[in-house]
């Protein structure tokens, strides 16, 4: 094989393994750096609204309007914002919601060791399990970026991955925006994930995932969806 043809083959294979790497960190149906699910079974007619980044100071309005359209929900919170605000991370509890583990502080795990992504999600288990009574069964990583050692992390705090079936971007997007994309995606077993909270940050404007659920929750149960956490989603029975 001629110095040319050697060239063409390796930037293909480059090429390939990056987009194989791409698709395994970020890909909604990876399971290669531990378990992980992205939907639902197809034969109920029941989804699961998710929210990350939590909690924050917004999150009370968030409950408000679940709590009006009796819809159960899974909260992702950070373990330092539990921290931060215990009392409204017990009221997502006290309100019948699930809560997951979406890290201690937020970071990209990517690049980071095992140890590292180990502490990170022991930290915010002991944090949320301590200051709501509730130990999650739950983890999304932070921005849906697995990588080395997050399987670990799962296996030694016994928690199911979980990424999502649509994601509504909207720490950036409009209400419509959201709630279109929201409307697109859905359909059984889908897991949709919006936002709280905007990471760490305290005071967070979520003004826009606030106006989508307001609209998007009735425009779901109008197509005749049922709404359940994501642990009831997978297993009826509980």
């Amino acid at each position: 094989m001629t110095g040319p043809h050697l060239a063409a083959l390796s930037a293909s294979t480059v090429c390939a393994s990056s987009a194989f790497m791409a698709w395994a960190v970020r890909g909604r149906a990876s399971s290669v750096f531990g378990p992980s699910i992205y939907r639902g079974p197809r034969d109920r007619n029941a989804i699961a609204l998710t929210f990350d980044d939590g909690p924050s100071e917004s999150t009370p309005e968030v409950l408000e309007l679940l709590d009006d359209y009796h819809t159960p929900a899974t909260f992702f919170q950070i373990g330092a914002n539990v921290l931060r605000l215990p009392e409204v991370a017990r009221s997502v509890h006290a309100a019948g919601h699930e809560i997951g583990n979406h890290s201690h502080t937020h970071p990209l795990l990517c690049f980071h060791s095992a140890d590292f992504i180990c502490r990170e999600f022991a930290s915010a288990q002991r944090a949320i399990t301590d200051t709501t009574g509730f130990s999650p069964t739950l983890l999304r990583a932070p921005f849906g970026a697995r990588w080395f050692g997050i399987g670990q992390a799962q296996r030694r705090l016994g928690l199911r991955g979980v990424m999502w079936t649509v994601i509504g971007y909207d720490w950036k997007a409009k209400a419509d925006t959201i709630v279109d994309r929201m409307l697109v995606g859905a359909a059984n077993g889908a897991i949709l994930c919006l936002h709280d909270g905007r990471e760490g940050r305290a005071n967070p404007d979520i003004r826009e995932t606030v106006a989508a659920v307001k609209a998007l929750v009735p425009r779901l149960r109008d197509r005749g969806y049922k709404f359940d956490t994501v642990s009831r989603l997978l297993c009826p029975t509980i």
